[in-house]
Formats: C-alpha cells, sequence, structure tokens
C-alpha cells in the first residue's frame, strides 16, 4: 500500500475513533492538551479487555507471577539510584527564530525547523524526561519528587517484599499495570508517543546464567500473544537492537515491531535483559539487602531480570489499526473493525426487526439476560441493514436479530459480524452458543 494510501487509513481510524466513542482528544473544549487523549465508553472498554487479556496470560493462568501494584510517587532516592534523574533524557534543540523545540535525534541532518523553516538551531542538550512535582504543605517546605516514567521501579523496591510474604522460588515475576509520565519533547501519530500513559509491565527474575533462555522464551510468549490476538501475521516482527541503541540498564533488549501507517515497523513493545542493574542500585542506595538465598545451591546472589513491557495506548491502537477494514458488499461499502471477539468492546447487539411491541418485549428480555454476562447494547432505530453496519463499524461480533417468526419458535437469527453467515438459534440455548463463539 501507498505511503498516502496509509495515511488516508490512519486519517479514517481517527476520525472513526472520535465518531464512535473510543478515542478524544484531551481537555478539547479548550483547544486541546497536546499528548494527552482521553478514552471514551468504547475506548475504555476496548482497553480494558487488553488490560485482562495481558493479566490473564500473564498472571492469572501462570504459577509463577504475582500482581502488584505500586504507587505513583517515589521516594526521589528511587530516581537516583535507578539512573533516571541522571540518564533519563533526550537531546533536545530549540529553533533560534520561533523557538520551536525538537528531539535532535527525530530531525534528519541538514533539516529545516518544521514550525518556520529556518535552519538556526541550539547546540543540543540533555532533556530529563520526568514531571517534576512538589511534596509538603509549604511552598518552603516542599521536597521535589517525580511522576514515575516506567512501573518497573516500583517492582524493584518491592521485591523483598513480595519474595517474603509470598515466598516464592525462582524463577519468578512481578506484574503491574499502571500509569506513567513522561514530559516528551515531541508527542504525535495519535496514541503513539503520548505524555502521559499506562504501562503493562513484568520483571521476571531468574538465576544468573539462565537468563538468555528465559529473554528467548519471552521473546516468543509475547509475540504469539499479540498474534493470538489477531494482529496480522506480516504486520509484525521481532528486532534485536543493536548495542549502540540500548538502555544504560540493558544487556540485551529485543523488540515487537509493529507495521504503523504514519511510520513503517516500529517499537509497539519490549523486551529487555536487565541484568541485576536495578537491584544492585536499589541495594546499594538503600542498604537494604535485596539478595536471594538459593536453597538448593544454599548461594546468595543478586537475581537477573527480564523484562517484557508495552503500553496499553500502543497496543490499543495497533488492534485499532490491524481490525480496521474496508469491504464492498454487493456494490454497497462496509467498514468493519475486525477485533478478535476477546477484544470487542460490545459483544452482541440485539434487535428487534421492526418497531413491534411483542419483538420488543422479547428483545429486551434477551438484552437483560445477556448484560449479565457481556457488554450488549439494544438498538431499535433505522433499519435492521443500517443497524448492521453500526455494530460492524465498532466492531461487534454478533448481531442477534428477533422477527416475527421468533413469536412461533422461540428462536432467533444470529449474524456473525467477519462473514455476516446468519444462523437459527434457540433462545434457550443462546447463552450457551454466545460464550463458545466468544472464548
Amino acid at each position: 500500500m501507498a505511503t498516502s494510501e496509509k495515511i488516508q487509513i490512519m486519517e479514517k481510524i481517527v476520525s472513526l475513533a472520535k465518531r464512535r466513542g473510543f478515542v478524544f482528544q484531551g481537555s478539547e473544549i479548550y483547544g486541546g492538551l497536546n499528548g494527552t487523549w482521553d478514552l471514551g465508553p468504547l475506548g475504555t472498554l476496548l482497553a480494558k479487555n487488553i488490560k485482562e487479556e495481558w493479566w490473564k496470560a500473564i498472571v492469572q493462568k501462570r504459577d509463577d507471577v504475582l500482581g502488584l501494584d505500586s504507587t505513583i510517587l517515589h521516594h526521589p532516592k528511587v530516581w537516583e539510584a535507578s539512573g533516571h534523574i541522571k540518564n533519563f533524557t533526550d537531546p533536545l534543540i530549540e529553533c533560534k527564530n520561533c523557538h520551536s523545540r525538537i528531539r535532535a535525534d527525530h530531525l534528519p541532518q541538514d533539516s529545516k525547523c518544521l514550525t518556520c523553516g529556518k535552519k538556526d538551531f541550539t547546540k543540543a542538550k540533555d532533556f530529563n524526561l520526568m514531571f517534576k512535582t512538589s511534596l509538603g504543605s509549604t511552598e518552603e517546605d516542599a521536597e521535589v519528587v517525580y511522576l514515575r516514567p516506567e512501573t518497573a521501579q516500583g517492582i524493584f523496591i518491592n521485591f523483598d517484599n513480595v519474595m517474603q510474604s509470598s515466598r516464592v522460588k525462582l524463577p519468578f515475576g512481578i506484574a503491574q499495570i499502571g500509569k506513567g509520565f513522561r514530559n516528551e519533547i515531541t508527542t504525535g501519530n495519535f496514541l503513539f508517543r503520548v505524555r502521559e500513559f499506562e504501562m503493562l509491565e513484568l520483571e521476571y527474575f531468574v538465576k544468573p546464567g539462565t537468563e538468555k533462555k528465559a529473554h528467548e522464551y519471552w521473546q516468543k510468549e509475547r509475540l504469539n500473544w499479540f498474534l493470538n490476538l489477531g494482529i496480522k501475521k506480516e504486520n509484525i516482527k521481532l528486532v534485536q537492537l543493536l548495542k549502540e541503541d540500548l538502555a544504560h540498564y540493558s544487556k540485551g533488549t529485543a523488540e515487537i515491531w509493529y507495521d504503523w501507517p504514519f511510520m513503517g515497523f516500529g517499537e509497539l513493545e519490549g523486551i529487555a535483559s536487565r541484568g541485576d542493574y536495578d537491584l544492585k542500585q536499589h541495594m546499594k542506595t538503600s542498604g537494604k539487602d535485596l539478595t536471594y538465598f538459593d536453597e538448593d545451591d544454599k548461594d546468595k546472589y543478586l537475581p537477573y531480570v527480564i523484562e517484557p513491557s508495552v503500553g496499553v495506548g500502543r497496543a490499543f491502537l495497533a488492534f485499532l489499526i490491524d481490525s480496521y477494514t474496508e469491504e464492498e458488499i454487493k456494490g454497497e461499502a462496509r467498514t468493519v473493525l475486525k477485533f478478535n471477539p476477546k477484544l470487542a468492546p460490545i459483544k452482541v447487539s440485539v434487535l428487534p426487526l421492526v418497531k413491534d411491541e411483542k419483538l420488543q418485549i422479547i428483545a429486551k428480555d434477551i438484552y437483560k439476560d445477556l448484560k449479565e454476562n457481556w457488554f450488549v447494547t439494544y438498538d431499535e432505530t433505522s433499519s435492521i441493514g443500517r443497524r448492521y453496519r453500526r455494530s460492524d463499524e465498532i466492531g461487534t461480533p454478533f448481531c442477534i436479530t428477533v422477527d416475527f417468526d421468533s413469536l412461533e419458535d422461540n428462536s432467533v437469527t444470529i449474524r456473525e459480524r467477519d462473514s455476516m453467515k446468519q444462523k437459527r438459534v434457540s433462545v434457550t440455548e443462546l447463552s450457551e452458543y454466545l460464550r463458545v463463539k466468544l472464548s
């Protein structure tokens, strides 16, 4: 697909996201706040489903991973120990003419300012990406603290607490879902680069010497998670980062790249081999012994860490883009989001064929019954064809139509979103039929 076509598709996706209640610009009535986005009713459900599927795969279905929910604010020494105060920077340059600030590594060599077209920049300087705030009852007594740029450090500083309270043995992991904040110099490309985000992060602790095998294992696990939830194989791949591209803590990092319409292949998720850097730094700075006693080897050591980490927003965007489909059915255009049923915000739409009281009573009873287990909509406005199209556009896997035959045979017609095939199912068997299909 040509670049211009991809850009047009992306514009349609952004438009659909707002029109159907997936994503809104942050603070839109005041002109918007750059790098912030609000999730609408359907976006909230999609993000919730992504987080639930991640939690099921990483924590619920495993015996070797535990959950944690650490605070957004940490003691300032946490960031000193982790290296974020010194190393969590991007190179910043400023246009001397219009004073626009740009990441130096995002501007091709000898390029002009994207705002004013001039070519006169300051020298690059390091810009720390952490948001500062203050902690204290008065301004004079306030202590500088930071909004966390990642959830990982909350896991590392609780490593001993989790280990002691849960009596776990290596290898084991600690998983967390939580907000992060980065004062990005340059935001853009919709949900791709933002200032406030939510992270899905796992720190998996292993015995030194086994980290290579564990790193390879989690690369495959995380790639398969995306594939199993519907990302097309041709749109995703694993990439091993070069040594010069590694973060200060990394002993080796693989990234899952997605084929974004606005840039081609680029990062979706990182799987880093962090060594014992973080635990060593926190042990050194805090004075707390964070070593692990291996009962089998009768030895004490600092575990090594493998870290799969992905933003909810990037996963959300990848699933949204990958599901977006334009089709022509019998000469009529159809836009459909072909979400995996596990991710679809609305699972079922219940539709009386026409506005007839007898049909409406049956349809509303079915709607109330199904809502006990799934997010379901009821729609009786417009023609049945138009209602099908509305359901397709938000990715609803199944539509249930109550017609006049339903009054006689106590059955309904189920329409499948992707194939548009229809099947007659008894009302008494409806919940079990959907349960199988939606799982």
